[in-house]
């Protein structure tokens, strides 16, 4: 191998991130290797050669840590451990190594904001007392007399999943949960705390992780003064930098320390951030040469199918994210939202494809899936890294239907029964068979899957589709495959080309051209052009909710 070459190898080992696909693995929903109804490690490493033929770069694990799963994981017990119930440290390993193997990156999901209440740490804090050290790693306060005389939290903050954020011990003192009260929220003035995570991130990038998704990236600092929200922004989640604990200007120094453990290894480990905030220009902060890498493009997962409304996400991110040398994210769904083909099969009642959704009657799950099928190819065409979770393959819907008895979400129980959560869109996902657990679980499993599966989901499983050259799978495998392949596609900039109203079309170079019909009316294809990929048949027209990759001369 020549030096240029090797030289060449090398840049593109550092900077995979920039343009990579990565799979989202929610774990307890990808495979059961085991036979407990639960997905595992043992799962995914089953799993390895489907991932490897979808054509993915890298692989996003949501939390395998122990925890007494109040959250699905999100309230760790043992930052450098594996839950039990998920496989051991030498399994971790081994799906390190033979991912690794295959090409894959990994890249875990690190929750910095709270803890488990069963973690070590808050255990030594309700022991220690009030005014201890122990107590300092986390938000204790003392209460405020309320208008009636008897003790009230310190401030009127609100839990993200329902009720007041604070609890109170029962040595009178409060402490602070943002999330669940069984996810006390740590003190990031603290040295100790953050001395404890760089040497947590450590331990697993020494284990050959190669990065990690940050929960709440944005939620860590708060203002000290812990002053009143006020009723007006009781539930905001997003961030403008004036709200008391979301987006803080003191969050940036903390992941400037990460950055710096990131950067000390030979091959250095990336971060991706899920940070609620404002405005592009609010995100771009955190994607600083010296900061985290990338972060999750929710303006582009919220915005509704509307040409107009999706060119200008795209502007807007490549122009903010450009200006601090970052690339620019794109994602549909997770593990936290409606799945996109359940959001684009109706009219979001609110006019945001993240509020709330006109009624389930409204659903026309054909008319998802074939929008579903064109917002893959747009994704996928666009410059920068994109982000493909569990089941988007296989055009999985929202599961609306869940008996209220098997909701596992938080937010069903501290909302009352009012907000049913995000169960629906953590079904496990079928595999083979006709009926459930359909290959989620291995021949002869007695246990359920932890959330029943639909009958529907018989018409979509992985064998139901393997092969089918119409299938929402095959179309997955075809895109990835010629995104590796085409020169034009990944990282890189775009130009957009004259269209129709209601149509975006743009070209990536080297010939290649994307266009995607969200219009009332079909459109014509370019003269001189050849189809390389299309999410249906085509003859010298598009089709409204279609998209076609083409190269033009």
């Amino acid at each position: 191998m020549s030096t240029a070459t090797t030289a060449a190898t090398t840049t593109e080992a550092r900077t995979w991130w920039r343009d990579a696909v990565v799979y989202q693995l929610y774990i307890r929903s990808f495979a059961d290797g085991t036979g407990d109804g639960l997905g595992d490690i043992a799962g995914i490493r089953a799993k390895l050669g489907y991932l490897h033929g979808l054509g993915v770069d890298a692989l996003w694990i949501n939390p395998w840590y122990p925890s007494p799963m109040a959250d699905a994981g999100y309230d760790v017990a043992d930052y450098r451990a594996v839950e039990p119930a998920f496989g051991t440290a030498e399994d971790a390993a081994a799906l390190v190594e033979e991912a690794h193997a295959l090409g894959l990156r990994v890249i875990l999901d690190i929750v910095p904001n709270h803890t488990s209440d069963e973690h070590e740490w808050f255990r030594a804090a309700l022991a220690a007392g009030p005014g201890s050290p122990e107590r300092q790693r986390y938000v204790f306060r003392p209460g405020r007399v309320g208008p009636d005389g008897t003790q009230a939290p310190p401030n009127d903050w609100r839990s993200v999943f329902g009720g007041p954020a604070w609890e109170q011990t029962p040595d009178g003192e409060w402490y602070l949960h943002l999330f669940d009260v069984k996810q006390p929220d740590l003190n990031w003035e603290h040295p100790e705390v953050r001395t404890e995570f760089e040497s947590i991130l450590r331990f697993w990038f020494d284990r050959g992780v190669d990065g990690f998704r940050i929960d709440v990236a944005h939620s860590l600092v708060k203002d000290q003064e812990l002053p009143d929200v006020g009723p007006d922004r009781q539930m905001d989640t997003i961030g403008d930098g004036g709200h008391p604990f979301w987006d803080l200007d003191g969050v940036h120094e903390v992941y400037r320390g990460w950055r710096r453990v990131a950067e000390s290894y030979a091959d250095p480990k990336i971060f991706v951030a899920e940070a609620w905030v404002a405005t592009p220009e609010r995100l771009s902060r955190y994607l600083r040469p010296d900061e985290l890498h990338t972060a999750f493009n929710f303006d582009y997962l919220g915005a509704p199918w509307d040409a107009d409304a999706l060119r200008k996400v795209i502007d807007n991110s490549l122009a903010t994210m450009g200006g601090v040398g970052a690339p620019a994210t794109w994602v549909l769904s997770n593990h936290d939202v409606v799945r996109h083909v359940s959001r684009l099969g109706r009219p979001p009642a609110t006019g945001h494809a993240l509020g709330d959704l006109a009624p389930v009657e409204e659903l026309d799950i054909a008319l998802g899936r074939r929008r579903a099928r064109a917002a893959a190819l747009l994704m996928l065409a666009l410059p920068g890294g994109a982000y493909v979770y569990q089941g988007d393959e296989l055009g999985l819907w929202e599961v609306e239907d869940l008996p209220d008895e098997v909701l596992q979400d938080p937010t069903w129980e501290r909302s009352g029964h009012t907000e049913r959560g995000r169960d629906g869109c953590r079904v496990p996902i079928p595999w083979s068979g006709t009926a459930s657990p359909f290959g989620f679980s291995p021949e002869g499993a007695t246990a359920a899957p932890w959330l029943p599966q639909p009958a529907g989901f018989a018409a979509v499983t992985v064998e139901a589709q393997d092969g089918d050259p119409a299938s929402m799978l095959t179309l997955y495998r075809a895109a990835l495959a010629l995104r590796r392949e085409h020169p034009a596609l990944g990282d890189g900039t775009l130009e957009w080309l004259p269209s129709e109203p209601g149509v975006l079309a743009f070209s990536r170079g080297d010939g290649f051209t994307c266009l995607v019909n969200l219009s009332a009316s079909p459109v014509p294809l370019p003269s001189g052009s050849r189809v390389l990929l299309a999410t249906e048949a085509l003859l010298d027209v598009l089709p409204v909710d279609a998209a076609v990759w083409l190269t033009v001369d």
